[in-house]
């Protein structure tokens, strides 16, 4: 009951800020498409997305374009060093800066309305200008190298990036946006900058403004922002479907104080009818996973589950723990549970609110709508469906929740990070449960 008031609460309050509120819209200005919320605050979120993500590089440039996006506003720009940038920006308390990801990078701006004359100028400039001074670039490319030396001495971290590598070979998913201690270790500014010129095309981009700014401005001001960015070949994101054909199982001895292990199996791709009744799935299977593995058999302090719903859609399941032949009988016989019961309409039915809840959090700053708009743009091709993703939801069916599930979730590839002495790799790969077919049973 407790649920259902806060989703009515926070439902009748976006009802009311959408009705202050103008529409979204969408232009096209010199062939870049841009999506204007109207926020009905004073706060202004500029979000510039670069799609391509790691099928922009090869495997050894990984790491590049997460460096430039950094440097675009570490090492200054062509009328400001990065002291005079910094400087400029601390006065009106303003953001600009730059990241990436698998998918696409963005490079954002985030400010209050009466400072944005000031920050746009410097915004265009670190976009568009981009200094890549040789002294500054090496010192963001040594802080990426000791970031991602620290990145990898945390478990649960190297896992994922492990897990990753194994499951997604051969693929672009492979790769890891942050790149490698060696590959950052061979990339000089100039051939940065090189490869941020080349990306930095109107065919790659979409721009994402959540701010109450006049049409006209906006437009304007986004056209001679974009007089200096070239049009580029046309870029179409790929999307791929991905399945695992039989369990595998993969170890890299490790001393831990317990073992790591993370299980990836499929996911439907973004924009396809199985994408939102997988996401309230897995949300289900979550709760169920930690009931069963921390609650009712203390495998595990910390058990996941988990949709990842990029251009390579997956799902995931994790943990740590000292008994990890115990662990995948309970998650086998979880998994077999539920494919043969299924979630039942309550189940379904509170998860839906539960996400409902989470949605309506998730989208309280400007900064969390342009980044919801900019997402659902790349991968679904529709940025509409982050205003229409709670009546999606609402729509949803324990049998389309159920089908989702079933069609999904089969056939793992694990990954272990530990003492090898400790796990039966057999009960990963053929399974614990007694099948007629299973070979674990002949």
């Amino acid at each position: 009951m407790k649920k259902n008031l806060i989703v009515l609460f926070l439902t009748g309050w976006l009802f009311t800020s959408a009705q202050a509120q103008k529409p979204a819209y969408e232009m096209m200005v010199d062939g870049v498409k841009v999506i204007v919320q109207p926020s009905g605050n004073e706060i202004v979120e500029v979000q510039t997305v670069l799609k391509g993500g790691v099928q922009n590089y090869p495997a050894d440039k990984t790491g590049i374009e997460s460096l430039a996006m950094s440097a675009l506003t570490e090492c200054g720009t062509k009328n400001d060093d990065k002291n005079s940038f910094k400087n400029k920006l601390d006065k009106v308390s303003a953001q600009v800066y730059g990241y990436t990801g698998k998918d696409y990078a963005v490079f954002r701006m985030n400010c209050i309305k009466s400072d944005f004359n000031t920050v746009w100028p410097l915004y265009v400039d670190a976009l568009t200008q981009p200094r890549f001074d040789e002294k500054e670039f090496a010192r963001v490319k040594q802080d990426a190298i000791n970031n991602l030396k620290a990145q990898n001495s945390q478990p649960d971290a190297a896992i994922n990036k492990f897990a990753e590598q194994v499951a997604f070979a051969g693929r672009d998913y492979a790769k890891d946006p942050m790149g490698t201690v060696e590959s950052l270790q061979s990339f000089t500014a100039a051939a940065t900058k090189a490869y941020y010129q080349s990306i930095l095309t109107r065919s790659r981009m979409v721009i994402v403004v959540v701010a109450d700014l006049d049409k006209a401005e906006i437009e304007n001001k986004v056209k001679a922002m974009l007089a200096g960015v070239k049009p580029g070949a046309p870029f179409t994101l790929k999307k791929s479907s991905f399945r695992i054909y039989k369990n595998t199982f993969t170890v890299t001895p490790k001393e831990l104080a317990t073992n790591y292990i993370e299980g990836i199996t499929s996911g439907p791709q973004p924009g396809t009818p199985d994408f939102n009744a997988f996401q309230v799935a897995m949300r289900i299977f979550y709760d169920k996973h930690f009931l069963d593995v921390r609650t009712n058999n203390g495998l595990s302090y910390a058990p996941g589950a988990y949709f990842s719903g990029g251009a390579t859609s997956s799902a995931r399941f994790v943990v740590s723990t000292t008994q990890p032949d115990a662990y995948i009988k309970v998650l086998d016989q979880l998994i077999e549970r539920i494919k043969k019961e299924g979630f039942n309409a309550d189940e379904v039915k509170d998860m839906k609110t539960t996400f409902l809840t989470s949605f309506y959090y998730k989208q309280e700053t400007n900064s969390a709508q342009a980044s919801s708009i900019a997402a659902n743009e790349v991968l679904h091709d529709n940025w509409k469906r982050s205003l229409t993703l709670a009546d999606d939801v609402k729509k949803l069916t324990p049998d389309e929740v159920n089908t989702a599930f079933r069609r999904y979730v089969g056939n793992i590839s694990w990954v272990y990070q530990g003492d090898p002495k400790k796990v039966d790799q057999i009960l990963y790969i053929n399974g614990t449960i007694k099948r007629p077919d299973n070979p674990v049973n002949h």
